[in-house]
């Protein structure tokens, strides 16, 4: 039994109302994750756009929390942010001291990742990786190609874009390893600036 103590970071799972980041920190969470759902009452007509998701029932009014370590001894803690804009306020305290944050886009709702695009770049600068939820697409139809999906996005070169299912515990974890190693390359070209 390895006894040596393990790293741990904080990862962010950010984007729009509806998008899944519950369902993804759900489906990797090796604890029961931790949820602050309630239920979608009346009151959040004409608030909340539920016209492409109208089987949802619930949403996140604070954070979704899990956890999962990795086998390199990395432990990583992942927060989830609430998507309606009523809750941005929570997101500062939810970003400090994060390794880098996951961006989930509804292909069908491009607009929706905006925010959390801007936030990650403008307000609170970290390491992004955009990732496509895929499990609600219809078909082909709301497939993008990488040059389409930087272009609608209007994000840098060098933002790694995956495609990933929320659902599925092997899609999560490329996604997570993924953003991993763009946060250390982000690390190791600032360092080496610092340097120069």
């Amino acid at each position: 039994m390895n006894d040596s103590p393990k790293l741990t970071t904080k990862i962010i799972v950010a984007g729009g109302f509806g998008v899944g980041k519950t369902t993804f920190i759900s489906a990797i969470s090796e604890i029961p994750p931790v949820r602050t759902e309630a239920a979608i009452t009346n009151a959040s007509i004409g608030v909340d756009d539920l016209s492409k998701t109208p089987d949802k029932k619930s949403t996140t009014v604070a954070m979704d929390f899990g956890r999962i370590s990795l086998p390199t001894d990395l432990v990583l803690y992942l927060f989830g942010t609430p998507g309606q804009q009523r809750f941005w306020f929570m997101w500062d305290d939810l970003a400090r001291g994060a390794l880098g944050a996951v961006v989930l886009v509804d292909p069908r709702r491009l607009e929706d990742c905006f925010p959390a695009i801007e936030y990650f770049e403008q307000q609170h600068p970290l390491p992004f990786v955009i990732a496509v939820n895929t499990f609600e697409a219809d078909g082909d139809h709301y497939r993008y190609t990488e040059r389409e999906l930087r272009e609608a996005l209007a994000i840098q070169p060098d933002v790694p874009i995956v495609h990933t299912d929320a659902r599925k515990r092997e899609a999560v974890l490329e996604t997570l390893v993924s953003l991993v190693k763009h946060a250390m390359a982000v690390e190791q070209r600032q360092n080496r600036q610092l340097v120069h």
